[in-house]
């Protein structure tokens, strides 16, 4: 297995899992200069535990039920890579939010404000 490079663990980087083309752009807009967004409906597409460790955030659509199981993704993020990387959930039911936090979900946002909360995240995850 190849390690990361110091470069490549420096991208400022997150990824985002939602089949929702319109919230897609939004997020795409909205992402600050310097950023890299990886979108995708299959989080192993992005590949193993070191794969997804070089992510600073996850944007998970609670919403998408065709393409994945969004609580599913938080527990193979959880249990599976055992990674703590931050998992902020948009959209979903009050029941899919309560999956979601008992599966250790960090943050839950409505689908109108997430573009929005974009920059903030980049800030907040900037090192």
């Amino acid at each position: 297995m190849a390690k990361p490079s110091i470069e490549s663990r420096l991208k400022r980087r997150f990824i985002v899992m939602s089949g929702d083309h319109g919230i897609v752009a939004e997020l795409r807009n909205a992402m600050p200069a310097g950023w890299e967004m990886r979108e995708t409906l299959d989080l192993d597409a992005v590949g193993g535990f070191q794969d997804v460790l070089q992510h600073r955030f996850i944007l998970l659509d609670l919403d998408e039920r065709e393409a994945f199981a969004p609580v599913e993704v938080i527990r193979q993020v959880r249990t599976e890579h055992m990674l703590n990387v931050a998992i902020f959930c948009f959209g979903g039911t009050p029941d899919v939010r309560d999956e979601a936090r008992l599966a250790r979900a960090d943050r839950f946002f409505e689908r109108e404000e997430i573009a929005t909360r974009l920059p903030l995240f980049c800030e907040q995850f900037g090192w």
